[in-house]
């Protein structure tokens, strides 16, 4: 059991971040064990043949036979919109002391892989990691973080509506507030009792753990719990489209239409309608080549977006 003890000032800084290295981490369980995983065996199948040519051996040195992970892949995020790039840059500066005692306290030792200069293995963690990231993470980002950020806004709702104990007591099964203690039920069997102090406690929704999570060690507070809406999030969407833009375009081209007013790439569309990748590009080209979508490269994704004319096109049929 971990016990956080909050003061009467630290009730005002419980705050919730969005961590993309905390994902990619947890997310290691998933690979390790799919049968824990059922919500996310869509995106295990999708990613499969993708994950067989990365660093295996540097991946598995960070997850243990009880699905833990080293506390420098969890840091604590200063805020629902921290960036991929900025963590690992910090993981690069992690103090080779800090490096050596995380992996101790998830293994009992150095794992093999890991043996030599600290720098080097961290430097070979951040390469797997951001490998992992682009082959996994980057094509469907857009969409699990829409369900990590309507999560956020759906517990500051309740914190409003219906005060902090609430929703403490609603983000998992395992973690309960009472008089000033959140307690987090965890499978360590060390109980541990750790005072806020004015460090703020920091929750992290994620899709890739089933109950309430902690640092494994004495790190800043921070409670790590499943994310609302997981189930729906490999569900393929069906957008009403007006008919008449249907008879001319197509259904899924009209559908497609009518979904990009907001931003997604080939990849998310494709997941979200059920179409495969190369049919979806193919719809795509052809409505941006009419000058109905306009296109961005966001890193390693391409982004479609609606123009003037494809959303004049549908506002005529609609009116």
């Amino acid at each position: 059991m971990l016990r956080y003890v909050l003061k009467e000032g630290d009730v005002a800084a419980v705050r919730f971040g969005i961590s993309p290295l905390c994902e990619l981490g947890l997310s290691l369980r998933a690979i390790d064990d799919p049968s824990r995983f059922p919500l996310q065996l869509p995106w295990l199948r999708r990613t499969e043949a993708a994950r067989a040519d990365l660093d295996t051996e540097a991946l598995d040195g960070l997850i243990d036979d009880r699905l833990w992970t080293p506390d420098f892949l969890n840091p604590r995020p200063e805020s629902p919109l921290t960036r991929l790039d900025d963590e690992l840059e910090q993981l690069l500066a992690t103090p080779a002391d800090t490096f050596i005692r995380d992996l101790v306290a998830v293994h009992g030792h150095v794992p093999a892989v890991f043996e030599g200069s600290p720098r080097v293995a961290v430097r070979r963690i951040v390469r797997a990691l951001q490998e992992l990231w682009d082959v996994s993470f980057a094509p469907y980002w857009p969409r699990m973080r829409a369900v990590l950020e309507a999560d956020v806004v759906h517990r500051g709702r309740q914190i409003a509506q219906s005060g902090l104990s609430t929703m403490l007591n609603g983000i998992s099964s395992t973690v309960d507030y009472e008089g000033g203690i959140v307690s987090v039920r965890l499978r360590d069997p060390a109980d541990r009792v750790q005072p806020i102090d004015g460090l703020g406690l920091t929750l992290v929704p994620t899709m890739f753990t089933r109950r309430g999570s902690a640092p494994v060690g004495d790190g800043p507070p921070m409670i790590m719990y499943p994310a609302r809406g997981q189930g729906a999030l490999w569900e393929t969407e069906r957008v009403a489209n007006p008919a008449a833009v249907a008879a001319i375009l197509g259904e899924t081209r009209a559908s497609l239409l009518s979904a990009l007013g907001d931003p997604a790439s080939s990849t998310e569309l494709g997941v979200r309608f059920g179409v495969t990748p190369s049919a979806v590009n193919q719809h795509l080209r052809a409505l941006r080549d009419a000058g109905l979508l306009v296109s961005t490269r966001y890193g390693h994704s391409v982004l479609y977006l609606r123009s003037e004319l494809g959303s004049a096109l549908l506002d005529a049929r609609a009116g």
